[in-house]
C-alpha cells in the first residue's frame, strides 16, 4: 500500500498529489503541534503521512512557546544536564508523534506514518559514535515508525550501512550530489545484505534517502550570477534550474538501482526500496513559484517533505500534473551540462553544501543545548 491508499478526504491538490504515488510529510514537530491536535489534522485535510525533524525544527520548538516548560522542570528537579534533557525531549515529541502516526504506518505497511529523529549533528564524521548514537535513540523512541537521521558524509555512509545492518531503519539526510547519492544506495544495500546474512527480517528495515532540492538553485544561481557578470553567454537560461534537474537525475538513479540484479535478490528475501525523498523543498527565491519543488518532482514512490509554509501554497494553490520526473532525464542531463559549461564545478557546489549544512545543524544544536540549559536554570 502507499500513500495514495489514505487519500481518501481532504484538500483537493494535496489528495492529487497523493494520488500521483507522492508521501506528503510535515518538515516540522513540535510539543506545542502535538498538544493542540494539528499535527492530527493534517492527516485528515492534507494528507500528511509522515513527519521529519532536524536540528534546527527544535530548536525552534522549544524557543517558541510554554509547552516545554513542565518537563524541563521535572528534568531540573532530576538534575539533568542539557545533553540530557535535549535527549529527553526531543525523543520524547517523536514517540508522540509516532503515536500519532500509528494508524497511517499500519495502514501503508509499515511504508508511510514514519517520523524521524536525528543524530546529533557534532557526530557526523564520527561512524562510531552515530553508530551507537542511532542505537540510542532507537531504543529511546522505541516505536517501529521512527526512522533514525544519519547525515550521508563520507563517514556516515559507514555508519548508515552499519545501522541498517542491526535492523534499524534510517533516513538518509544531506544528500545533494548524484556520486554520493549512489553511494547511500550501496550503503542501504549493503546494510540489508548484512542483516540479511544475520539472520534479520529485513521486510521490517526501511529506509528514505533525503535528497536536498533548493540549497542547490540558491548555490548555483549564486555562481551563474558571478558568470554573467564575467560575460559568460547563456547563464540566464540557467537559472534556478539546476536544483529540479539534480533531483530528477536522482530519481532516475533510484529507478536503475532499484530495477538491478543485486537489488531484485534483495527483494525477494523481502526488502522494501529505499525511497527517494525530497527535501528543503520550500523555495528561497521569492520570484519562484513557492510550490515550485513540489508540483515539479511528482512520481509514483517518493516522498516530498514539506515546510507548513510550503504545504499551506501548495493546498491553496498547486497545480498538480501528473509524473513531472519520468520522461525529464535528458533534459535534465542538458541542464547540468549547461552549468558545467558556464565554469560552475559541480563538485564544488555539491561539497559546499554538504559542508554547509553540517555547519548549519551544528549551529542550531549548540543553540538548542543553550535554550535547554537556560530552561533548566529558570526551572531549577
Amino acid at each position: 500500500m502507499t500513500a495514495e491508499t489514505t487519500a481518501l478526504t481532504g484538500n483537493p491538490n494535496t489528495k492529487a498529489l497523493s494520488e500521483v504515488g507522492v508521501s506528503i510529510w510535515l518538515d516540522d514537530l513540535s510539543r506545542e503541534r502535538l498538544n493542540s491536535g494539528s499535527l492530527a489534522k493534517l492527516i485528515e485535510s492534507h494528507h500528511v503521512v509522515g513527519v521529519t525533524t532536524n536540528p534546527t525544527i527544535f530548536e525552534s520548538a522549544v524557543q517558541s512557546g510554554e509547552a516545554y516548560e513542565e518537563q524541563l522542570a521535572k528534568l531540573a528537579a532530576e538534575g539533568a544536564d542539557p545533553e540530557q534533557a535535549v535527549f529527553e525531549i526531543t525523543t520524547s515529541d517523536v514517540r508522540e508523534a509516532c503515536d500519532v502516526f500509528a494508524g497511517v504506518y499500519a495502514a501503508t505497511d509499515g511504508v508511510d506514518g514514519r517520523v524521524s529523529i536525528e543524530v546529533d549533528p557534532r557526530l557526523a564524521h564520527n561512524a562510531d559514535a552515530t553508530i551507537a548514537e542511532a542505537k540510542r535513540l532507537a531504543e529511546a523512541v522505541g516505536r517501529e515508525n521512527v526512522l533514525i537521521k544519519i547525515p550521508a558524509t563520507l563517514e556516515g555512509i559507514e555508519a548508515i550501512a552499519a545501522v541498517l545492518a542491526e535492523g534499524i531503519s534510517v533516513n538518509v539526510t544531506l544528500v545533494f550530489s548524484l556520486e554520493r547519492y549512489r553511494a547511500v544506495i550501496n550503503a542501504f544495500m549493503l546494510g540489508l545484505e548484512k542483516a540479511h546474512a544475520d539472520g534479520l527480517d529485513i521486510s521490517k528495515i526501511h529506509s528514505v534517502a533525503s535528497f536536498f532540492v533548493s540549497r542547490v538553485d540558491s548555490e548555483v544561481d549564486k555562481r551563474l550570477d558571478l558568470a554573467a557578470e564575467e560575460g559568460k553567454p547563456g547563464t540566464e537560461k540557467l537559472k534556478s534550474k539546476a536544483a529540479i534537474a539534480n533531483a530528477r537525475l536522482a530519481h532516475q538513479i533510484a529507478a536503475e538501482s532499484f530495477s538491478s540484479e543485486r537489488w531484485l535478490l534483495l527483494a525477494e528475501r523481502g526488502g522494501h526500496p529505499q525511497r527517494l525523498l525530497f527535501a528543503s523543498t520550500g523555495t528561497k527565491d521569492p520570484s519562484l513559484s513557492d510550490t515550485l519543488y513540489v508540483t515539479e518532482l511528482a512520481a509514483a514512490g517518493v516522498v516530498n517533505t514539506m515546510p507548513e509554509k510550503t504545504l499551506n501554497a501548495l493546498a491553496d494553490h498547486g497545480e498538480v500534473d501528473g509524473d513531472t520526473i519520468t520522461d525529464t532525464y535528458v533534459e535534465s542531463n542538458r541542464v547540468l551540462d549547461g552549468v558545467s559549461a558556464a565554469g560552475i564545478s559541480y563538485r564544488g557546489v555539491v561539497g559546499t553544501l554538504e559542508k554547509e549544512g553540517v555547519e548549519k545543524f551544528e549551529k542550531s544544536w549548540e543553540g538548542l543545548l543553550s535554550t535547554i540549559e537556560e530552561g533548566l536554570k529558570r526551572n531549577a
